[in-house]
C-alpha cells in the first residue's frame, strides 16, 4: 500500500523507551559501572558476615552485618532507580545531591563498620574475607565519590551559585526606548 511509505519518513525511533537509560543525566557508564560493583561488593560483604557461624563479641559483627545489608539494599534500590525511567515517578529533584550525600555516607559507615569488624573478630578466614570484601566496597564508594566529583563537582556549591533575581535589567543605551518599532520591516525609517 501507498500509505506505509507516507509514514516511514516522518518516523521516528524512540531510543529512551528501553528499561535501562544508561548513560543518563543523573548516571553515566562509569558510575554506572561502579555502582554495580558497589552491590556486589556490599553483597559478598554481607553474604561472608552471615556465613560467621560464632563469635565472641558480635557488637563488631552486628554493626557490620547492619552496614553491609544497608548498603547492598539501598545502592541497589539506587541504582535501579538512576538507571530506569523509575526516577522520574519518585517525585525527588535533586538526585544528584541525593547521590553524592547517600554515596560519601555509606562510604564513611562501610569504612568504620570494617575497621571495627577488623580490630574485633575471631580471626577465621572467612571473617577476614568479609573484612576484605568491606574495605574493598568503601573504596568503590570513595572511587564513586570521587569520579562524581571530578565530573558534575561537589552539587551543593552549583545551588549557592544561581542566586534569584526578580528585578528585570533594563537595556543598556539610550536608543533603546526611542528606536520606533517595527520601523526598518516597514520601510518608514527616516534617514
Amino acid at each position: 500500500m501507498a500509505s506505509s511509505a507516507v509514514y516511514s519518513p516522518t518516523t521516528e525511533s524512540h531510543p529512551k523507551s528501553s528499561w535501562c537509560l544508561v548513560p543518563s543525566d543523573h548516571l553515566d557508564t562509569s558510575r554506572f559501572g561502579l555502582k554495580v560493583v558497589q552491590v556486589l561488593l556490599s553483597f559478598l560483604a554481607f553474604i561472608l558476615e552471615e556465613v560467621v557461624n560464632s563469635c565472641m563479641s558480635c557488637t563488631a559483627l552486628y554493626f557490620f552485618e547492619f552496614v553491609s545489608c544497608t548498603a547492598f539494599l539501598f545502592t541497589l534500590l539506587l541504582l535501579i532507580l538512576l538507571s530506569t525511567s523509575l526516577h522520574s515517578r519518585v517525585g525527588i529533584t535533586c538526585w544528584p545531591k541525593l547521590d553524592f550525600v547517600y554515596t560519601a555516607s555509606i562510604g564513611v559507615l562501610f569504612l568504620i563498620a570494617s575497621i571495627v569488624f577488623a580490630s574485633d573478630n575471631g580471626n577465621t578466614s572467612v571473617e577476614r574475607g568479609a573484612v576484605a570484601f568491606g574495605f574493598l566496597a568503601s573504596l568503590a564508594f570513595f572511587l564513586d565519590l570521587g569520579w562524581f566529583v571530578k565530573c558534575n563537582g561537589v552539587p551543593f556549591k552549583n545551588a549557592e551559585k544561581q542566586e534569584p533575581s526578580n528585578v528585570s535589567v533594563a537595556p543598556t543605551g539610550a536608543s533603546a526606548e526611542t528606536d520606533k518599532l517595527n520601523a526598518v520591516a516597514n520601510g518608514t525609517e527616516d534617514a
